[in-house]
């Protein structure tokens, strides 16, 4: 797509964000569905040639032309396909349907001598060719495109985590000052969060599933022509070991979409752990504990030159956002079709490209702003400084430990609604009836040294 052409598009997508999309385009594009369809049309084909009990034969150079079709699938293959569905060609007339163009343009590239004509699609339904198809593009889209862009993500606040797992910084807690922690630390949750997310979209992926049971996945016109094939058997083999889908047995004429639903939900948790991060970034910075680098020439306001905005982020929030809109509906319109076949679900799989596309973009958007973000360790530390009465915690604890039933009490007098010095808080320590060594103990405590084994915990990321 030209400049031109993208100022013109009806979709961001397609249009401002065309760059950030672009990846998507040999998995999400018609051209896309038109090459994996002639993928399955096209091993389908020699799957029935390997079957003892048909006539058909395919030697070793018609199958690696036949293979071509979509090895090789370029522009003038999609616009001819195209030109089957709408025109007609080759004394072909439109079809008007999308699948039997697939059919036709294999037909039509057929080497001259070949016998195959009659075998192509052979007691298929269109759905035994979509079902197939979509998950391919789904599968690969989220291995080569989606997956790694997420990866990118957690190794980012891994990385995050591991170099300031020592710096600390005051928590909040209902948005109040709360117990210390290190800022390597709160990275460090959101990198084993989103470590648990991918593993669930890498879990839903391995489990998509084909069908290839024909009009109502009952297999009839297969077994018409031949009853004495195991037709359950030959698709299982086709999808598991010819397509590496896992096999779903049971259907109506539609794939039962239970196992895209899974992976749009499994999409979605990921989504909601970097929306959590944006969040908190966002917040970080606004509070000037994270200071972003500048950008030459960027702008951040058309009339406060002083802005350096959140935008990666806060582009992030609203285009993750919008794809758990759009999975949450995919998810649900998926999973249903009237009794035993309806077609609206047909233009709705044609969005799931979109939704994927802005999860791409909001994972790009974020992985952009990890890399400007610097955490400020003055302001953290002049935060903490500012706040003593954190430590009240620890103090209210150790008195426990030490047998002071009204603890608590005793801390919630001097700090709860009041400013409280560490000055306040050693003359109440000098005024204990404690052991010496726990007064010292008392005041050795600073809000700056006071986040227990937060360093420690990063060590939990694998």
């Amino acid at each position: 797509m030209t400049d031109t052409d993208a100022l013109y598009a009806v979709s961001p997508l397609d249009g401002r964000y065309s760059g950030r999309t672009a990846p998507l385009s040999p998995y999400a594009s018609e051209a896309a569905l038109m090459r994996a369809r002639v993928r399955v049309e096209v091993e389908y084909l020699i799957a029935l040639a390997d079957l003892e009990a048909t006539p058909l034969e395919i030697d070793i150079d018609e199958r690696e032309h036949l293979r071509g079709l979509y090895t090789t699938f370029a522009e003038e293959d999609a616009q001819l396909i195209k030109k089957l569905e709408t025109e007609g060609h080759a004394g072909f007339e439109a079809t008007n349907h999308d699948v039997k163009a697939v059919e036709y343009f294999v037909r039509h590239r057929l080497p001259e001598d070949s016998d195959a004509s009659p075998w192509i699609h052979f007691g298929l339904t269109s759905e035994d060719v979509n079902n197939l198809a979509h998950r391919l593009l789904v599968r690969d889209a989220v291995d080569e495109v989606l997956l790694p862009a997420l990866y990118e993500v957690q190794d980012s606040l891994a990385e995050m985590a591991r170099e300031y797992r020592d710096l600390p910084m005051l928590a909040r807690t209902h948005g109040q000052p709360a117990t210390p922690t290190t800022f390597g630390k709160e990275m460090a949750v959101y990198a084993a969060r989103l470590g648990r997310a991918t593993g669930r979209i890498r879990e839903a992926t391995d489990d998509l599933r084909g069908k290839l049971g024909g009009a109502s996945g009952t297999y009839a016109a297969h077994h018409a022509a031949y009853p004495e094939v195991d037709w359950q058997s030959f698709a299982a083999e086709f999808v598991t070991d010819g397509l590496g889908l896992e096999f779903q047995s049971l259907t109506t004429q539609v794939n039962p979409c239970d196992d895209l639903a899974t992976l749009f939900d499994a999409f979605r948790g990921a989504n909601d752990v970097l929306l959590d991060l944006d969040l908190d970034v966002w917040l970080y910075v606004s509070d000037r504990y994270l200071g972003q680098e500048t950008v030459s020439g960027e702008t951040g306001s058309s009339t406060m030159p002083h802005k350096v905005n959140p935008i990666d982020f806060e582009n992030s929030e609203g285009n993750l956002s919008k794809a758990n809109s759009d999975l949450t509906f995919l998810a649900d319109y998926v999973t249903t079709s009237r009794l035993q076949r309806d077609l609206s679900d047909s233009t709705v799989k044609r969005n799931i490209g979109a939704a994927f596309a802005h999860c791409l973009i909001g994972y790009s958007k974020t992985a952009a702003g990890l890399e400007k973000v610097v955490p400020t360790e003055a302001v953290m530390r002049e935060d903490l400084e500012s706040t003593p009465e954190i430590i009240g915690e620890a103090v209210q604890t150790i008195l426990r430990r030490e047998g002071q039933a009204d603890a608590y009490e005793q801390v919630k007098a001097v700090t709860r609604g009041k400013d409280v010095t560490l000055e306040d808080f050693r003359a109440m320590f000098d005024d204990l009836e404690v052991d010496e060594d726990v007064r010292e103990e008392l005041h050795a405590l600073t809000p700056t040294g006071y986040t227990g084994v937060a360093s420690e915990l990063v060590d939990g990321l694998e």
